[in-house]
């Protein structure tokens, strides 16, 4: 092939562009860090909860607020809305030059902490919902650019309902969701999607703190995974009263459990976060201490991060009200903004995409 054709292809394929190969997200070159975007709202009044109410409008108020550009774009694909592929959200993200990063959430509502009535473990891997799946998959692949995708988030917190705690607990839960972690993946990757880099998400801790719900039990190989994520948050609401510990300490408890389970893979920091409002925690000086840490260069694996920017009602009480955008506290955007501007050399704005035509 030519010289020029082949530097024409390779340009195509960093800008982000269409092509005739498949393509997959790759790590970004040693000692840089992809910065992520996550949107979930106007505020606690009006919110949406269903975490997928970005536009382009928030991304481009963001970027200038703190200064620089994002790689990603995070947001859920919620089946209890709509099992077609998000064509449409992905679609400005591409035009953006930004990668769209899908939270495939296959679960009734948004509600927490109880068993799943419709899209259950034991459906899934049976096959009842493999329709949905193959179809979701097609659309994927008829997009054609690279998207960043992962179902089962945090699936070592008792949250959500694909936790081992509602399937028996040790007595197979986590198995369970193995099987039908791999199940989800196989019927999609038998369409042909080989535009999507798969990334398993746990949390940084064990929810609840157990034998059986160890994460490493619902890690379901590295065949069934491009990359791995970790959620890390301070805390949540203003009335918490734990998790105030520093992201370097949850780090230092997690970081080395996953790069001892997948050494190979890199790793993102996929959530993180803490209360503008929190009585325990100055969010500020969490959220400062932590792109410290981001920044420090000590975690080689890590190659990306994202903050949760979300508002949501707890109960009642205004009051209550948990407030985790950074754009909604001057102190917490410059923050951001003096982080950001002085380890800008360290940033990979534009996602490194590569052609591939088989299984990585």
């Amino acid at each position: 092939m030519p010289l020029r054709i082949l530097f024409a292809i390779t340009l195509a394929l960093l800008a982000g562009g269409h092509s005739a190969f498949a393509q997959k997200v790759l790590p970004p070159p040693a000692g840089k860090l992809y910065h992520g975007f996550y949107w979930g709202g106007v505020g606690t009044d009006t919110h949406d909860p269903s975490e997928h109410d970005v536009t382009e409008a928030d991304v481009v108020r963001y970027e200038q607020a703190v200064g620089t550009k994002t790689a990603w774009i995070y947001f859920s694909n919620n089946w209890f809305e709509s099992r077609e592929f998000p064509r449409a959200t992905c679609a400005w993200i591409h035009r953006l030059g930004k990668v769209p990063y899908i939270r495939l959430m296959l679960r009734s509502d948004v509600d927490q902490k109880h068993a799943e009535k419709v899209f259950t473990l034991d459906r899934i891997i049976k096959g009842d919902l493999d329709d949905d799946l193959r179809k979701w998959a097609s659309g994927a692949k008829e997009f054609g650019s690279a998207l960043l995708i992962e179902w089962g988030t945090e699936p070592n917190g008792d949250w959500f309902a694909w936790n081992g705690k509602w399937h028996g607990r040790g007595r197979g839960g986590p198995a369970l969701f193995v099987t039908a972690y791999r199940h989800v993946v196989d019927v999609m990757r038998a369409t042909g999607a080989e535009n999507l880099t798969w990334v398993w998400h746990v949390n940084w801790d064990d929810q609840p703190e157990t034998k059986w719900n160890r994460l490493e039990n619902y890690y379901p190989g590295g065949g069934y995974c491009d990359w791995l994520a970790v959620s890390a948050y301070g805390p949540t609401t203003p009335t918490t009263h734990d998790g105030g510990e520093s992201l370097a300490y949850k780090l230092d408890e997690t970081m080395p459990r996953l790069r001892k389970l997948a050494p190979d893979k890199p790793i993102i920091l996929a959530e993180f976060g803490c209360d503008l409002h929190s009585r325990q925690t100055n969010a500020s000086e969490w959220a400062s201490a932590a792109l410290k840490e981001i920044f420090s260069g000590k975690w080689r694996e890590l190659t990306g991060f994202c903050w949760w920017n979300e508002g949501w009602q707890n109960d009642d009480h205004k009051k209550h009200d948990s407030d985790l955008i950074i754009l909604n506290d001057q102190k917490l955007t410059a923050v951001f903004r003096q982080a950001l501007a002085e380890h800008r050399d360290r940033l990979q704005e534009r996602v490194i995409l590569s052609a591939t035509d088989e299984h990585r």
